[in-house]
């Protein structure tokens, strides 16, 4: 996203980069900040792990808390307001930004359908965040592998894709409360909901049975591509995304 806006002269040296995140996103944000020479500013819902936030400002990213009760819309209403008053900060949007989807597209997708090369894939399973993952990769998938399943995971807590209301949940990174712009919808084949214990459970499972120290997001997906597998049957080949790692969470056991 952010090479796409320096080709397109949306970004400047100089400019300040703001975007609201919940996710990998606000990382990524802060170490390419960090080695363009941009300073940055996140803004994220207050509940989000501590671990993220000291990350964050490690990379020299500057944080800017909204309510946790607004959930990602708070974030997002207080980034554009940020926008809005300062004519050199610059929001990738990545709800909106094609640039998103199209990575995965041409890196994410390509990884996997060379790692799977002559195995074949039956179901795809990623978490919906902003959707750039599922719909990048879920996109090429389709049309290397038509009758592959391309299976969405999201909250319980925030069933939006489900057809349900937003709501609070503890599974960052995925679960805006709303549907994304840059989410094609019309490629997932099933929307698995899974609850935070679960995913929680599922997160510290990995860990000390397959010595995988992911996050709880990775839990949930893993959660949901279980539930799949097991609807498939033995022998498929079943492809899930595990996005984040098990240290940026440390501090959240309490509430569990």
């Amino acid at each position: 996203m952010i090479e796409e806006a320096e080709k397109e002269g949306k970004l400047k040296p100089g400019s300040t980069i703001v975007e609201p995140t919940s996710g990998n996103t606000g990382i990524g944000l802060a170490m390419v900040g960090a080695v363009k020479g941009y300073r940055v500013i996140l803004v994220l819902p207050e509940d989000m792990s501590y671990e993220r936030r000291v990350l964050l400002s490690s990379y020299g990213a500057q944080v800017v808390l909204t309510p946790s009760g607004e959930g990602m819309r708070g974030s997002i209403v207080k980034a554009e307001e940020l926008v809005r008053d300062n004519s050199d900060y610059f929001m990738p949007q990545q709800f909106n930004n094609p640039a998103n989807p199209d990575i995965h597209r041409k890196t994410t997708a390509r990884e996997i359908l060379e790692s799977m090369e002559g195995m074949g894939i039956d179901a795809f399973v990623a978490g919906v965040g902003t959707g750039g993952t599922i719909t990048g990769v879920g996109e090429v998938l389709k049309e290397n592998y038509p009758e592959v399943r391309i299976v969405g995971v999201e909250p319980a807590g925030s069933p939006v894709l489900s057809g349900g209301e937003p709501g609070s949940h503890l599974i960052q990174g995925i679960g805006a409360g709303f549907i994304p712009n840059v989410l094609n919808t019309e490629i997932i084949d099933q929307v698995i909901t899974v609850t935070d214990e679960e995913a929680y459970l599922m997160m510290k499972r990995l860990a000390q049975e397959e010595a995988l120290l992911v996050g709880i997001s990775s839990g949930a997906n893993v959660c949901g591509a279980q539930k799949v597998a097991q609807e498939l049957g033995k022998g498929k080949k079943v492809v899930v995304i595990l996005p984040d790692t098990g240290e940026r969470y440390y501090s959240l056991e309490k509430y569990f």
